[in-house]
């Protein structure tokens, strides 16, 4: 089935080696997407309420003395637990290593009472378009004239958001500016969690800062991460929910204690250096922590860990691999470095010729050196 697809995307010969041409397609080998399936399924229970069937199966807990039909791992023996083998087994052992990411039955994401339905006029979101360059210099005008318009209002709090992550490790950092206020900087760490979840604990903490100010009624949040921001207003299941969940129970207390009191979002793009938020990145770039260990990881970033584990997998095995053809022309990239395979945005190689049927098809018989009848050549 996948050599069907390959030769239909690629227009290659039928009698091509199939390794070469799937890496090139950018479609991994079946063997190593089932193999990434499975250790997906076996966070996938982590996303379950606490009073869903698999939940209580996965209880580590003894069962009670008057329990008469108790199936939950807590009452297994140590030798059975070392003896069984079994998806179940696999997700309790892996869950000592995740800490909670999900809470679907928390009342800020019931019926009736999502945060954008009751108080949709109070936030709102500016937004910078990325393609267009004389429009970011046109934005970064913008944020300074937001600046000069409320930084002199002392019921307006600015905070600034940004973090970065190396070697695994996340700093979180966020600047508060409030008039007649000295400016209030929060700074916090963590280990294995991705870019998303880190900005959007650093919005929380500043809007927590934000709101614990007195006599504040608007809160102006400046993140280049906005995708990021607009998670916090989705009802839907997603692995932020702890971290949105709180940001809504503050900002439901923010905006109930007076009408008008409003929360504007803005984007800030890296790349702008705007004098506020680059003040704040290089702050998150310059601290140095080291992590200690052992240290349970977010279920976003075991996610994103078993996926790369998979991806290294499979480009060890293609480099060995007789199946990608003896003659396989390696191809190197804009930084000198040889192309692996990937299924990003269609692989690396389709990137480079994908834009032509004719151009492809001439291609994938050069890389592969085949043809029906002795060698291809230019």
């Amino acid at each position: 089935m996948q050599r069907r697809a390959t030769i239909w995307i690629l227009g290659a010969f039928k009698t091509s080696p199939l390794e070469g041409i799937k890496a090139i397609a950018g479609i991994i080998p079946i063997r190593f997407h089932l193999q990434k399936i499975a250790k997906r399924s076996q966070i996938r229970p982590f996303k379950l309420p606490d009073n869903h069937i698999l939940k209580n199966l996965l209880d580590d807990s003894p069962p009670l003395s008057n329990s008469t039909n108790s199936h939950n791992i807590g009452s297994l023996t140590n030798q059975q637990r070392s003896i069984a083998k079994g998806h179940l087994i696999d997700s309790y052992t892996k869950s000592f290593g995740i800490f909670p990411s999900f809470s679907p039955l928390n009342s800020e994401f019931s019926l009736g009472h999502h945060f954008i339905d009751n108080f949709s006029n109070c936030f709102s979101f500016n937004l910078v378009n990325k393609n267009e360059k004389e429009k970011n210099k046109i934005h970064a005008q913008e944020l300074d004239n937001m600046v000069l318009c409320n930084s002199p209002l002392p019921h307006t709090a600015l905070v600034i958001t940004d973090a970065s992550t190396k070697n695994d490790i996340t700093m979180s950092i966020s600047h508060i500016h409030s008039a007649n206020c000295p400016l209030i900087k929060t700074v916090y760490h963590a280990s294995f969690v991705t870019s998303t979840e880190a900005e959007l604990f650093t919005i929380r903490c500043g809007i927590n800062q934000a709101c614990s100010i007195d006599n504040i009624s608007k809160i102006i949040i400046v993140t280049d991460l906005i995708h990021t921001a607009k998670k916090i207003f989705d009802s839907e299941s997603h692995p932020f929910q702890i971290h949105t969940a709180a940001i809504l129970r503050e900002l439901q207390k923010f905006f109930s204690s007076y009408q008008a009191n409003s929360i504007k979002f803005w984007e800030c793009l890296s790349s702008l250096k705007w004098r506020f938020h680059h003040d704040v990145d290089k702050d998150s770039k310059s601290l140095m922590i080291t992590p200690t260990y052992p240290c349970k990881i977010s279920w976003n970033f075991c996610k994103k860990s078993d996926s790369n584990y998979i991806i290294n997998q499979w480009k060890m095995t293609f480099q060995a691999s007789e199946g990608k053809g003896k003659h396989f022309l390696d191809l190197l990239d804009d930084s000198f470095n040889t192309i692996k395979p990937s299924y990003t945005k269609g692989g690396l190689w389709l990137q480079m010729f994908g834009y032509s049927n004719l151009l492809c098809a001439c291609a994938i018989r050069v890389i592969t050196n085949h043809a029906p009848i002795g060698e291809y050549r230019l």
